[in-house]
């Protein structure tokens, strides 16, 4: 079942910002991963937003997200950003084909 990685990001310094972006898009490709969504400036309709930038990248399932997580090469793009990339992130897996139901 696809499984998603959605950030949020904030730059605090835009060279490391690219950088980081760079060895991260590299990391994301070769584990698999697809970018669904990459843009800035997330437009809030309901409730509050503080970050600048909103990420969603789709993986063939969980145990992708976790090989490319703790990978090297994302290691590395970890250690680029520290202290000058804000990143939140969440994993979650996509709904079954059938699609979406409540629980109970």
């Amino acid at each position: 079942m696809p499984a998603y990685v959605i950030v949020n990001v904030d730059l605090l310094d835009e060279e490391a910002g690219l950088a980081y972006a760079h060895v991260a898009q590299k990391s994301i490709l070769s584990h698999g991963g697809r970018y669904l969504i990459s843009g800035p400036t997330p437009k809030p309709v309901e409730g509050t937003w503080d970050s600048s930038r909103l990420v969603v990248i789709e993986f063939p399932d969980m145990d992708r997200i976790r090989e490319w997580y703790d990978s090297p090469e994302y290691q590395r793009a970890r250690e680029i950003r520290e202290g000058k990339v804000h990143v939140g992130m969440l994993f979650v897996e996509g709904a079954p084909p059938e699609g979406f139901s409540l629980p109970g």
